[in-house]
Parts: structure tokens; C-alpha cells; sequence
């Protein structure tokens, strides 16, 4: 797992009650996210026990959370709001609850307001565990007439 060299705290924007990162959520994972200089967003995290799947594991839904979070992440890191309008999760290997994973997202395409997007969570010794596609679209304020 690559050390955590120049990254940076990425700022919540608000106290919410998301399930990913929301430190509003009593239930939620609690997730940070830091940011590098290519504008990609990392998440050095643990998930606890209490959202396994299969013992020892972490749940197949939990895992396609952390790859949509992490993807949504480096789409705001952009300045951009937007959300998932499509993703996959390419499940290599299970994902081992208590233990530390890596927690990787990039924008590797934008159009206008669609933005395609990369994930994958790593082991301590960097082999990839989950990968992720998404497409994400850009949510714009409504203007009054």
C-alpha cells in the first residue's frame, strides 16, 4: 500500500447524514478522504465487523458504498456535484473486515455534465481487492424564471 506522501485533507463541505461520510451518521462509515496532486482522491480506512457479509468479510453492498463514495469524491474534487447515474464493481478478491484497505478514485473522462470515474480498494500489500467504473452525472442548480 503507497504511503500517504502528498496528500491533503479534503474539506467536507457540510455536517450530513450521508452513509459513506456523513459525520452526522451515528450508523455510517465515517469515511475521510484526502487529495493528491493529480486530483485523485484516496481513503486509508478499516471497516468494522458490524458490516460483514460472510464472516470475516466485508459485505458485497458495503463494497460497491466505498467504490461509489471514493468516485464521487474525485468528481467533487473537480468543484463538481454531481451523481452516480451508473456503476460496476468488479469483485477480485473478498475484503477483510477490521483489516486496513487503500481506497482509491479518479475522473478519467468528463463531457459537459457527464463524468466517467475509476475506483479500487487495495490490501496493506497494494494487491487489488474490488474495482470500480462509473459514470456520474453533474447536478446543476435550478434557475427561477
Amino acid at each position: 500500500m503507497k504511503a500517504a506522501a502528498n496528500l491533503a485533507p479534503m474539506a467536507h463541505t457540510a455536517q450530513n447524514r450521508c452513509f459513506g461520510c456523513g459525520q452526522a451518521n451515528p450508523r455510517g462509515l465515517h469515511l475521510e478522504f484526502l487529495l493528491a496532486e493529480d486530483h485523485s482522491v484516496v481513503c486509508f480506512t478499516a471497516i468494522p465487523e458490524v458490516f460483514e457479509g460472510p464472516p470475516g468479510y466485508v459485505h458485497g453492498g458495503i463494497i460497491a458504498t466505498l467504490l461509489d463514495e471514493i468516485m464521487s469524491k474525485a468528481v467533487r474534487a473537480r468543484g463538481w456535484t454531481a451523481m452516480t447515474r451508473r456503476m460496476e464493481a468488479d469483485y477480485l478478491r473478498p475484503v477483510p473486515s477490521g483489516a486496513p484497505i487503500r481506497i482509491e478514485g479518479r475522473v478519467t473522462h468528463s463531457e459537459g455534465r457527464k463524468h466517467w470515474t475509476e475506483a479500487r480498494i487495495l490490501n496493506v500489500e497494494g494487491s487489488e481487492l474490488a474495482l470500480g467504473k462509473g459514470l456520474f452525472i453533474e447536478v446543476r442548480a435550478k434557475t427561477r424564471a
